[in-house]
């Protein structure tokens, strides 16, 4: 639910800025520059130094795996993650074996939400060029689908199957390249279409765009709503994700067709937020998330994808098999700021 009391929400926020809490200093990881996962610690870096809740030392282009196993142990003090990782952590699987189920819950049980954030939208795109007719044409067709290994990889084969019902190597040739390659893989045409994670409008979109006019695919409406996507949609670190086709379009430009059986356009989304350690002071919590919310219109007029990237969402992803909840003073924050949580998504 969006805030009905904003205004003062950041009053609260700004004469709370003299708080106690002047002089903390903490420390963030996140990831490379470029996307929603690096833009919300940052701004949480410049209102908290600005306000003068806490001088936030932020490192960027870290590997999350780490970043999030460092705040559980109480290395660090605030990171960006997908929520993937605390239950990867949670079951000690994945990048965690090594920590085994018990070490890992115990670690994964440290952590604790206090900001949403959608780290990118699956889709099916194509340059017009190319001439493909949606998922029902994938067939036989070399697609681009992630790096050679990975969540993002795994989530794009199993979008394709779930609507097309094709799987990789044997239906159509899956190509795989790593992230710093994908704009100039898919420039070069080489593959006939395109499954990956992306934000709107992100920098790769636009730069792809430059080499050509594309079209964006909705999944159909009947695969969206059916028992197999509903339940992939909420497993952990993935949400459901709509977005009305005029707004989509009138944000992406006239570069972009999107092709849909109504007005709505369907993905899922890789969903994620940031994460403090369960010990962080209640009070230093809320003034950050306070001083948060308070500047959500200026966090969102930072980048393009500001407005499609859920920075306002709290429930987003919360609840189900994700073992990570929200700070009980993070969620009084956004409560007092008028949006909703539900309850399972709060420690006690």
């Amino acid at each position: 639910m969006k805030p009905m009391k904003m205004i003062a929400a950041s009053a609260v926020t700004m004469m709370m800025s003299a708080g106690a809490f002047a002089q903390a200093n903490l420390t963030a990881e996140t990831a490379s520059p470029g996307g929603a996962v690096h833009l919300s610690p940052a701004h949480l870096t410049e209102v908290a130094g600005t306000n003068g809740i806490a001088n936030i030392q932020l490192a960027d282009g870290q590997t999350l795996t780490n970043s999030i196993q460092n705040v559980a142990e109480g290395k660090t003090d605030i990171a960006g993650t997908p929520y993937i990782l605390p239950f990867l952590m949670n079951r000690g699987v994945g990048p965690y074996g090594s920590l085994g189920a018990e070490k890992g819950a115990e670690l994964a049980g440290n952590l604790r939400a206090i900001t949403p954030v959608t780290l990118g939208v699956f889709f099916l795109f194509a340059y017009d060029a190319k001439g493909i007719g949606g998922w029902d044409d994938l067939k036989g067709r070399k697609i681009y689908n992630g790096p050679p290994r990975g969540g993002a990889l795994t989530n794009a084969r199993s979008m394709i199957q779930i609507v097309a019902g094709l799987k990789d190597g044997e239906d159509y040739e899956g190509m795989q390249a790593n992230w710093g390659q994908a704009s100039s893989i898919i420039a070069s045409g080489e593959p006939d279409a395109v499954v990956l994670p992306e934000l709107f409008p992100g920098s790769r979109l636009t730069t792809v765009a430059a080499a050509g006019k594309m079209t964006g695919w909705s999944m159909p409406k009947d695969i969206y709503e059916g028992e197999a996507m509903q339940k992939y949609m909420v497993a952990p670190g993935s949400a459901p994700f709509t977005i009305p086709v005029a707004d989509l379009s009138a944000t992406m430009g006239e570069d972009w067709t999107f092709v849909s059986e109504d007005d709505t356009f369907r993905a899922f989304s890789t969903v994620g937020g940031m994460v403090v350690n369960k010990n962080m002071d209640d009070q230093l919590v809320y003034d950050l998330v306070s001083t948060y919310v308070g500047t959500m219109d200026e966090l969102k007029a930072k980048a393009p994808f500001g407005n499609t990237v859920a920075f306002d969402e709290p429930m987003q992803g919360m609840c189900g098999a994700n073992p990570v909840q929200y700070h009980p003073a993070a969620a009084r924050a956004w409560r007092d700021a008028g949006y909703t949580l539900d309850d399972c998504a709060v420690a006690q």
